[in-house]
């Protein structure tokens, strides 16, 4: 008989409708609809850290409106103000801090750390039935643990992706818990090695499984249109407003596969992996198959934005 190690959840906090705990001892009733249906939507937030300073959410009012109005799309009320959401997260990090702490003590605002605030509301708990019941309490679950950006070696060198059809719904602008379709989409890339895999639904660029996708030709940045077929990713702004600080054209349209394919470049945006160049594709070099001017600018572009959060 073959046996499988039993896999335990790190005795970590966690955040669930109005209590921290820890993920072992966390309880959600089964009947929760976010189980039942995954009914619910969810975010992720990047938070920094630098010694001397509060951690500070990046671009978190912009979050917070994605999330409202997936939460307004899906008819869940919000259960927290903006103020109440950016204070479960730094919670969070004061419980981790204490934790991992020797002494059990800690200064937050010490902690040179960046942060990954995962968080989802679900429409409550109710006997199974489809339609969306009014009156339920919905139910937060969240978690902010030590953020995993890309290796020095994927900055270096670049990632390698595949591409595949994009079978998800048609309502990919909402930013659902039900996410079995990116599932199958990143278990493509996954079994073949790559990091990420790269959609396209009837012959056009959507994104990535869990990334936006961003094509460069000739100097310009483009990326597909913010509608219902992509989720629009909080670095789209970020992105165009990059962009423009660098005189770097950018386009939102339609994008072919051949011109995915004949790209200068191919980038990754995603709150963990920022921008991240594609230097593989399909197993075939991404321009030079080196990261390109454009991802340097960028890049470093970025990087500037994030320690702009600490000046006064």
């Amino acid at each position: 008989m073959t046996t499988h190690p039993v896999y335990s959840l790190p005795p970590l906090p966690c955040y669930v409708s109005g209590e921290i705990t820890t993920m072992p001892e966390a309880r959600i009733s089964p009947f929760d609809r976010g189980f039942i249906f995954g009914d619910g939507v969810y975010e992720g937030i990047s938070i920094y850290g630098r010694p001397g300073h509060a951690p500070q959410p990046y671009r978190f009012d912009q979050h917070m409106a994605r999330l409202e109005r997936s939460l307004a799309e899906t008819r869940i009320p919000n259960p927290h103000t903006r103020a109440e959401w950016r204070q479960i997260a730094l919670d969070l990090i004061a419980a981790y801090a204490g934790q991992t702490s020797a002494s059990g003590q800690h200064d937050a605002q010490a902690l040179p750390q960046d942060w990954f605030y995962y968080f989802q509301v679900t429409r409550g708990v109710a006997l199974r039935d489809h339609p969306m019941i009014e009156g339920l309490t919905p139910t937060v679950l969240a978690t902010c643990l030590p953020m995993k950006p890309p290796t020095p070696e994927q900055r270096a060198n670049g990632v390698a992706c595949v591409t595949a059809d994009d079978f998800r719904w048609k309502k990919a602008h909402i930013k659902s818990i039900s996410l079995l379709g990116a599932v199958f989409a990143r278990q493509i890339s996954f079994e073949q090695g790559a990091l990420e895999t790269v959609m396209f639904r009837d012959g056009f660029l959507s994104e990535a499984a869990a990334s936006n996708v961003w094509v460069v030709k000739n100097g310009v940045v483009m990326g597909p249109p913010k509608d219902n077929l992509v989720l629009e990713g909080i670095r789209y702004g970020a992105i165009a407003e990059l962009c423009a600080q660098e005189g770097i054209g950018f386009e939102l349209r339609r994008i072919a596969r051949a011109e995915v394919l004949a790209a200068d470049e191919l980038l990754l945006s995603s709150a963990t992996k920022e921008v991240l160049p594609i230097t593989t594709l399909d197993g075939q070099p991404v321009g030079h198959g080196q990261p390109g001017p454009v991802y340097q600018k960028l890049y470093a572009a970025y990087q500037r934005a994030k320690e702009a959060l600490f000046t006064p």
